[in-house]
């Protein structure tokens, strides 16, 4: 069963409350209006998909072809602006108050459900072996290549398993946890609004990304978490492949594909977040901000 976009936001709402929610409830959860509100109740009523203002089992059925099926973490890089800390230990494995980066992604993956998670390593590979103690559920991809090639590589092995799946930048600390969701109606992007930023960004029509380029105005600065549905998923798998293969193909990186060498194939849409939710730690003197017992 395919669901409208409005009836997909309202069913993901319910599914995700505790109790019955009143139509006042919704209309704050979803931003709708009542009216919408109404008209939405009464098709998911009609088709058993929800009861008393709470989801039945059937709703629970037609939610599951958008649900994530699993997450891809990119983490060969070296991560040569962080020096000295990442001399010894890969940037996704650096502690920040005692909490190792990449943790805070895997356990906000396992909060919503999505246990198939897929860590991409290359540069001090075997250290990520210590994640297993903790998360024995992951699965390691290697990246023979990461010191000569951009993060296009690391895609490239990881590239059959895109579809229905989350893709990370594994050196993101994340506060706000609810930024990963369990359901998804079709591919999307995390970013922040921006007056004015210097670094990538996006510029947006419609909710859809329209182009991606370093420092804009009035754009959306790109995170990079990303979700891709299993039609574009599977797209993916061809496409990484045959930019990496093009003259200068292994300097590209990964999400260039979808978003510029390969766009018309896609619509990506953009979800937002905000500065509070998430922190990209470029640097080893952001660290020492951070975190103090660097700062020595």
């Amino acid at each position: 069963m395919s669901l409208q976009r409005k009836q997909f936001d309202l069913l993901v709402a319910m599914e995700s409350a505790k109790e019955s929610l009143s139509q006042r409830d919704l209309e704050k959860k979803t931003g709708f209006s009542l009216g919408t509100i109404n008209k939405l109740v009464k098709e998911l009523s009609d088709m058993e998909l929800i009861k008393d203002g709470m989801i039945t089992p059937k709703g629970e059925v037609a939610l599951e072809p958008y649900r994530v099926q699993r997450a891809v973490f990119i983490a060969a890089g070296f991560g040569s602006r962080m020096v000295p800390i990442t001399l010894n230990t890969p940037k996704p494995l650096v502690r920040v108050h005692g909490k190792r980066i990449i943790d805070s992604l895997i356990d906000a993956c396992l909060d919503n459900g999505i246990t198939e998670i897929y860590v991409v390593r290359g540069y001090l590979a075997e250290q990520f072996d210590q994640l297993l103690y903790k998360y024995p559920m992951i699965k390691f991809l290697e990246n023979p290549v990461y010191n000569e090639a951009n993060n296009i590589s690391s895609a490239l092995v990881a590239r059959q398993l895109l579809s229905n799946s989350y893709v990370f930048e594994a050196d993101l600390l994340i506060s706000n946890p609810n930024i990963i969701t369990k359901y998804h109606y079709t591919s999307d992007f995390l970013a922040i609004k921006k007056d004015r930023t210097d670094d990538w960004c996006f510029m947006v029509k419609d909710g859809v990304i329209r182009e991606q380029k370093v420092g804009g105005e009035n754009c959306w600065q790109m995170v990079g978490i990303s979700y891709w549905s299993e039609e574009d998923g599977k797209k993916l798998a061809e496409d990484i492949g045959e930019v990496y293969e093009r003259p200068g193909g292994k300097e590209r990186y990964w999400e260039q594909v979808p978003l510029v060498y390969c766009k018309d194939k896609y619509k990506v849409e953009v979800r937002e977040c905000f500065e509070e939710d998430i922190v990209e730690i470029d640097t080893f003197r952001e660290l020492c901000k951070i975190d103090k017992a660097y700062d020595v």
